[in-house]
């Protein structure tokens, strides 16, 4: 049920006052909930000492675009390391005070939120598993070879993209170049990351400075507006996981291929959907469930 008056800032629905879908939704929520991840994907990237992991830290792509755009705004180099999870802080803070909505926490909201963020997860990992099967795959290969005169850049098998080293590209939930067992923590934990900082970037923020750019300085309706944000970012979050920008340089993580491109892409809507139904926390813990999941799928049913 929805309730009657203002709606919350970030979202497209309101739910009954002081019910679990409410409480959820609130962008405090999202803060509590996503800092665990947080946490893990921190020491995740510091402590893993694998072949990708190995002497260098591998960074989510829009994670390292948060850290490029606060240096270029005069940020030193510690402060922007620790900058993107504080972006993301001080603007649902921000979207939390626009709520106008209570600000207390109910722990034992906290393990439903998970569960229901794997469950969510689900649809996608089915998806992509019917894309890769078989009588969809279509043969095609999915490997990518470093370029010297590219950044180079990697893909997890859920599909988030990170800075350093090169290697092969992996489809969600694919039978094909599976990750090998050393590297299946340093995917998880590119996963999570991914989970966080695309949704920040790609929801988050990109779909509020569109709905800006077209409803109030292009004057297009509001419907309107909601849908071509949306149906923008995901093409863009989709294009992000083959042509990535950096330092002023394009790098290639994972050769062009329609079937990937429509399924990131439907994944961006499913994820857009998610955020303003059921707000940032439940958005962004769906994708880094999804990214873990299809992870774990891969190592365990078709690694070769």
């Amino acid at each position: 049920m929805r309730e009657k008056g203002k709606r919350n800032a970030t979202q497209l629905l309101n739910f009954t006052r002081d019910s679990y879908l409410e409480r959820t939704s609130r962008p405090i929520y999202a803060i509590a909930f996503l800092l665990p991840f947080i946490i893990l994907y921190e020491i995740g990237t510091i402590t893993i000492n694998t072949d990708i992991l190995n002497q260098t830290q591998v960074r989510v792509v829009a994670f390292v675009w948060l850290q490029k755009f606060l240096e270029y705004l005069g940020a030193g180099s510690r402060v922007a390391w620790i900058a993107p999870p504080l972006v993301m802080v001080v603007i649902l803070l921000g979207f939390q005070l626009a709520s106008r909505k209570k600000w207390y926490l109910c722990l034992s909201d906290f393990g439903p939120m998970a569960v229901e963020c794997a469950l969510l997860a689900v649809p996608l990992i089915v998806l992509s598993l019917f894309l890769n099967s078989p009588a969809n795959s279509r043969g095609y290969t999915r490997q990518f070879e470093g370029n010297p005169s590219q950044l180079e850049a990697r893909s997890s098998p859920g599909g988030s993209v990170a800075v350093k080293p090169s290697e092969s590209a992996h489809y969600p939930a694919t039978n094909r170049h599976a990750p090998q067992p050393n590297s299946l923590s340093a995917s998880i934990v590119t996963g999570i990351g991914a989970g966080i900082y695309e949704e920040l970037v790609f929801r988050l923020i990109l779909i509020c400075a569109l709905m800006l750019l077209f409803q109030d300085f292009l004057g297009v309706s509001h419907q309107s507006s909601i849908v071509l944000s949306v149906l923008v970012s995901a093409a863009l979050f989709s294009a992000h996981h083959h042509v990535v920008f950096i330092d002023g340089r394009f790098g290639s993580s994972s050769p062009f291929n329609w079937t990937e491109f429509g399924f990131r892409t439907a994944a961006g809507v499913y994820f857009a959907g998610l955020f303003a139904v059921r707000g940032f926390g439940i958005a962004a813990g769906t994708h880094a469930f999804y990214d873990i999941i299809a992870t774990i799928v891969n190592a365990v049913f078709f690694e070769r």
